[in-house]
């Protein structure tokens, strides 16, 4: 374990100097170098109005403290990778000035872009020992430079303060879906601020002690509390927490009257599920397993087996509490319960690549159980649904969260935890992050009325937030912000012109023009028209011909000055084209034109 230090400043720049040569601060205000300046400031690159992609900003004195660096959800297919994360052109301008990445916890949308996004950095990143291994093991996977013993400092999970000038971070355990989750309490002269990460209260966990309620309670009656910046993912949901020994209990019941395999897919680190699902297989009779991948040889990310290790080794799982599957196989079904990834529907999950046939050692049968222990992300929808109705369509039983209650534990607070957290923690002004819209305005309206905060700050991602003790709240200054999608090696935003491209063809589709000219521009031939997603299911070949007519009749109407420019041409292609289509399919068509020149 690496020792906490205390990280030293780079020396700021002379303000006056600055003020001379604006264009060198790209824009900055004044607030950012002020070192006069007496508020602190909050702002969010990802994780306000939506679930994912966390990655929250503190500043103070022109330092800036990074929470969390997580991946989000993809909200509409783009026809490129399905990793996105959060735009840093804003933050790389600063920096220098940057004193780290601290990590509240080990889930992907907290510490999944890290992989990406610390390499344009290359601070330290404070977090526990969990997120720590996570992040080595994904860094050497993906053979990235960095340094365990310099870039990776790992702080107590029970709690630790950590040196960060001019910030002080204190961190104290909260229960969640993960081993070693934090809440974080920020420290500067200007005053504190609460910042929850992910939370609840579920008191039943077995592999840890219960959230540091005194320490909870201790800050959040602490008068100059300035702010509270707080999960809001489940604030809506009414029913009292289901616990891990509530979903142990249930999982011990349907194993005890399954005819034969039962397997349980949920979230690959929820260390607590895998141990309660250990103790409920060995409750019915049965041997706990879970089934690793088909290819032994090691690959760039954390899975299912190596969280398992991870979890051994840190002694929340004993080593004989979960076999490998292939240890086991040939006992009888009945005897068997396995435990695999999948409950999102991903691609290449165990689940799913089993109700494919693609898995050459295991075929599910007609007598297996599958349980989905886990909820359905937002955005997955579609990909459960396949499994659902596949394994349906196959005569396999399963359960479901919409079917079978205490199957799953979640790691959000619903509002009998908000309660109770708002009734010790009274900050000024609340922030509430991580969750829909109506989910924050729930949150900071219990934050008013239960905990007192005089106000409420629902703001956007961008937006960020001057604090000051005893004084009103207000966005001092907002920032674009964007989210990049990975494809391959290749970083794509929402202003790259491939995106764009694609956006527009799925959505008008695309015309493809072949153009035989000679060199002063004339038609040496009829012009070879195809397309996609415009006159595919045109069987007669009309609107074909017609965009041929329409293109022939356009290029010889121009004049010979004209048909030498080639955009000229490749305008009278669009043109004449446009009006084939929007006659035909409306007049909001606007497909994308490819136009290929031969010269005859």
């Amino acid at each position: 374990m690496v020792k906490v230090r205390e990280k030293k400043t780079a020396p700021v720049a002379d303000t006056n100097e600055e003020q001379v040569k604006p264009e060198k601060i790209s824009g900055m205000n004044k607030h950012e170098n002020d070192k006069n300046d007496d508020k602190l400031y909050f702002m969010a690159l990802g994780g306000l109005e939506h679930v994912g992609q966390n990655m929250y900003i503190y500043k103070y004195k022109g330092k800036y403290l990074v929470v969390d660096c997580g991946m989000g959800f993809l909200e509409e297919e783009i026809g490129a990778g399905d990793v996105q994360y959060c735009d840093t052109t804003w933050l790389e301008k600063r920096k220098k000035d940057v004193v780290g990445f601290v990590i509240t916890h080990g889930h992907e949308d907290h510490i999944g872009a890290l992989k990406y996004i610390w390499p344009k950095f290359r601070k330290p990143i404070y977090c526990t020992r969990f997120p720590a291994e996570i992040l080595m093991q994904t860094f050497k996977g993906i053979e990235l430079d960095f340094n365990p013993e310099k870039d990776i400092v790992v702080f107590d999970h029970h709690g630790a303060t950590l040196k960060l000038d001019p910030f002080e971070v204190e961190t104290f355990h909260v229960s969640h879906s993960v081993p070693e989750a934090q809440m974080l309490i920020i420290k500067t002269p200007a005053g504190k601020v609460l910042h929850t990460g992910d939370w609840t209260f579920n008191d039943d966990n077995p592999i840890e002690a219960p959230t540091d309620y005194a320490r909870l309670s201790e800050i959040g009656s602490d008068p100059k509390l300035l702010a509270c910046a707080s999960d809001s993912t489940s604030v809506s949901r009414q029913e009292p927490q289901t616990t891990e020994v509530q979903v142990r209990e249930t999982l011990t019941e349907i194993m005890k009257n399954a005819p034969g395999r039962v397997l349980v897919t949920g979230y690959s680190r929820s260390l607590a599920r895998m141990k309660m699902f250990a103790e409920a297989a060995r409750a019915a009779g049965r041997v706990a397993t879970i089934k690793e991948r088909s290819n032994p040889n090691p690959v760039p990310f954390v899975g299912l087996p190596e969280f398992r290790e991870i979890g051994i080794e840190f002694g929340y799982i004993n080593k004989d509490d979960v076999y490998l599957h292939s240890e086991i196989k040939d006992l009888p079904a009945e005897k068997q319960a396995i435990f695999l990834t999948g409950s999102q529907g991903e691609q290449y999950a165990m689940l799913t690549r089993l109700c494919r046939g693609h898995v050459k050692e295991m075929k599910l049968q007609p007598t297996d159980t599958v349980l989905f222990s886990a909820i359905v992300i937002p955005g997955r929808e579609q990909d459960v649904s396949y499994l659902y109705n596949k394994l349906a369509r196959m005569g396999i039983k399963t359960h479901t969260i919409f079917d079978t209650d205490h199957l799953h534990a979640s790691g959000h607070a619903g509002r009998p935890e908000f309660e109770r957290f708002y009734d010790m923690v009274h900050p000024q002004v609340s922030i509430p992050m991580h969750g829909d819209y109506i989910n924050e305005m729930l949150n900071g309206k219990m934050a008013m009325e239960r905990g007192g905060a005089k106000h409420m700050m629902v703001v956007h991602n961008g937006e960020m937030i001057a604090l000051k003790d005893g004084e009103a709240p207000y966005v001092a200054e907002t920032i674009e912000t964007r989210f990049v999608v990975m494809e391959g090696e290749t970083e794509r935003n929402a202003d790259d012109q491939v995106y764009k491209n694609r956006k527009k063809i799925a959505t008008n589709g695309a015309v493809f023009v072949t153009l035989p000219v000679d060199k002063r521009g004339f038609l040496k031939g009829v012009p070879e028209v195809s397309s996609a997603g415009i006159f595919e299911t045109d069987t007669t070949g009309f609107m074909k011909r017609q965009i041929q007519i329409e293109i022939t009749k356009a290029i010889d109407g121009l004049t010979k000055a004209e048909r030498k420019d080639r955009d000229n041409l490749f305008r009278a292609v669009q043109t004449a084209s446009n009006k084939v289509i929007r006659a035909s399919l409306g007049a909001d068509k606007k497909p994308q034109y490819s136009v290929h020149f031969i010269q005859k």
